[in-house]
């Protein structure tokens, strides 16, 4: 037997596969993370691509925003915002400065989720607003976006004198990388927006694909809205599976974020055998905390696995489904081809939240049989999302062979969302 061990929520899942059936596990080929993680970021902030430093950029402002992730991404918010601070208040000591936390249309973040994500000095010192995508007098008009939806985001953002941005850069399953542009949309953008720009229309889009940024319609509409609001300067991250800093790139929002890409390209990229189970996860917590984030895992098994194969997603899942849209549209269908087929001819302007997400579980499960092993998460939850269940590793793989046949080969990709792989047959 080969033992496999895999993240699951803050612990680990452990897969034993028969020799004869076990493929190989496949993870990112990457570097090893930095001995000193501050040392890293401040050596981006010090060779800056394709800007001034940070710290002339400050000298000219009265006013500064710093988009920051939330509780949902494990950026080393708290290696990379203390030094960003530094670095402003070096330029100008009298620079006010807003941390603005970019929840996108995902729920607020909590004190208690920011207090973990900065530290207890940055919580009680600094100034701190929660982007809310449906709030009004938060929001303000900035045009219309190349997809032709309107462009809508912070106000704080868009008033201040210089925006700049914390983020993290790995593979997305429709936006082809995170990180960079993505700070603006659909960080602190509205509702409205970030639904026309996830519409069903772009999401089909061949080019929507983990590692694609060219010809990409959701990357061009983000990066549009980044330059729209003014975004000069990003802090980005490539890390490791165990959320720890590999690289730090720090500039213009366009070329660090270009230069952070292709390296994540490079450490990212792997070639994985056709397999008739995968086993796939999100790398454990944040961002296996629910199924909403847990399909972004299921593509990367998708990618490799065969027609009418099994995939295996743990997942902790410890905040539930993760959107009730997402949920109820999963739940009221008959089935995958029933929804991708109501979503065909849907406009960009009618697309509903959480779309993208079942849009994109449903094209998975029209393909593939899905098994989740998720432990914090009430399972009958899960059935009704077209979802089979197991309680264990044990049956989540005994389930799948059931499916696919005694002699099925099994992958493993224990950290699903770091990587881009791609199927060899």
């Amino acid at each position: 037997m080969i033992t496999v061990k895999v993240p699951c929520h803050r612990g680990e899942a452990e897969f034993r596969i028969p020799e004869k059936n076990y493929l190989g596990t496949f993870s990112a080929r990457g570097e090893a993370a930095v001995a000193d993680p501050d040392a890293e970021v401040r050596r981006a902030l010090a060779e800056p691509i394709g800007s001034e430093r940070l710290s002339v950029l400050a000298a000219r402002a009265k006013s500064c925003v710093i988009i920051c992730s939330d509780h949902t991404r494990p950026v080393p918010s708290r290696h990379i915002i203390p030094a960003m601070l530094e670095e402003l208040r070096a330029g100008n000591p009298e620079l006010d400065i807003t941390l603005l936390i970019a929840t996108g249309c995902h729920r607020g973040t909590t004190r208690e989720e920011l207090r973990g994500k900065f530290g207890d000095a940055i919580l009680a010192s600094e100034k701190i607003v929660v982007h809310d995508c449906d709030d009004e007098a938060m929001l303000v008009d900035a045009g219309t976006l190349p997809s032709g939806a309107k462009l809508i985001v912070n106000r704080l953002a868009m008033e201040c004198d210089l925006l700049v941005a914390e983020g993290f850069i790995e593979p997305h399953f429709f936006a082809g990388f995170s990180g960079g542009r993505k700070s603006v949309l659909p960080g602190i953008a509205s509702r409205t927006t970030v639904l026309g720009n996830h519409c069903s229309e772009f999401i089909a889009d061949a080019h929507a694909r983990t590692g694609i940024l060219d010809g990409n319609p959701i990357h061009r509409d983000m990066v549009y809205a980044a330059h729209q609001a003014k975004l000069v300067f990003i802090v980005n991250t490539v890390i490791d599976a165990e959320k720890r800093i590999v690289r730090a790139f720090a500039g213009d929002v366009d070329a660090a974020h270009a230069a952070g890409a292709e390296f994540c390209r490079r450490q990212a990229h792997i070639e994985v055998p056709e397999a008739d189970i995968v086993i796939t996860t999100n790398g454990g917590y944040p961002l296996d905390m629910n199924v909403y984030q847990s399909v972004k895992g299921m593509t990367a098994g998708e990618t490799v696995c065969r027609e009418g194969g099994a995939i295996i997603m743990v997942a902790g899942c410890s905040d539930g489904h993760g959107g009730e849209g997402f949920y109820r549209a999963l739940k009221e269908a008959s089935s995958p081809a029933e929804i991708l087929a109501q979503l065909a001819g849907r406009p960009r302007n009618a697309t509903v939240p959480d779309q993208w997400q079942y849009q994109i579980l449903a094209r998975v499960l029209e393909h593939h049989k899905v098994i989740m092993y998720a432990p914090e998460i009430d399972r009958q939850l899960l059935r009704d999302m077209m979802l089979d269940t197991a309680d264990s590793p044990e049956e989540a793989l005994a389930m799948a062979f059931r499916h696919c046949g005694k002699d099925a080969k099994v992958a493993a990709l224990p950290d699903g969302v770091s990587v881009i792989p791609v199927c060899v047959k």
